[in-house]
């Protein structure tokens, strides 16, 4: 399923997995957040970090009438703050939508799977 957005010239339509890959990249990219996790870790691997290939598999994207929301799943550094962490990722993610691909997230949910030291 895509995000269709109308223009005057036509209509764009946006991938689920480009989004993904934007909502991916915009959570790994935050201090404290180790990697992505997958949304079905008994399938996919329990302790499996995602790559940026396989964000797809981390982030779940659901249309509503007027944007999406976005469930995403990390995995935190061991001794951040989680609530911290995740404030700054529900940002981030938000506003990279909004300024690469021009959609507006109505909630961006935060589940974090996991807990890793940065030895690991």
């Amino acid at each position: 399923m895509a995000v269709k957005i109308k223009t005057k010239a036509g209509t764009i339509d946006i991938d689920n997995d480009v989004i993904s890959t934007v909502v991916g990249g915009a959570a790994t990219d935050n201090y404290g957040v180790v990697g992505m996790a997958s949304r079905n870790p008994v399938r996919d691997g329990v302790n499996q970090i995602l790559r940026r290939e396989n964000f797809n598999k981390g982030v779940v994207v659901r249309q509503q009438d007027n944007g999406i929301v976005v469930d995403v799943n990390i995995i935190v550094s061991y001794g951040t703050k989680i609530s911290e962490v995740s404030k700054s990722v529900q940002a981030k993610v938000k506003y990279n939508l909004e300024s690469m691909l021009g959609i507006t997230a109505d909630a961006v949910n935060v589940c974090v799977q996991g807990v890793r030291s940065t030895e690991d």
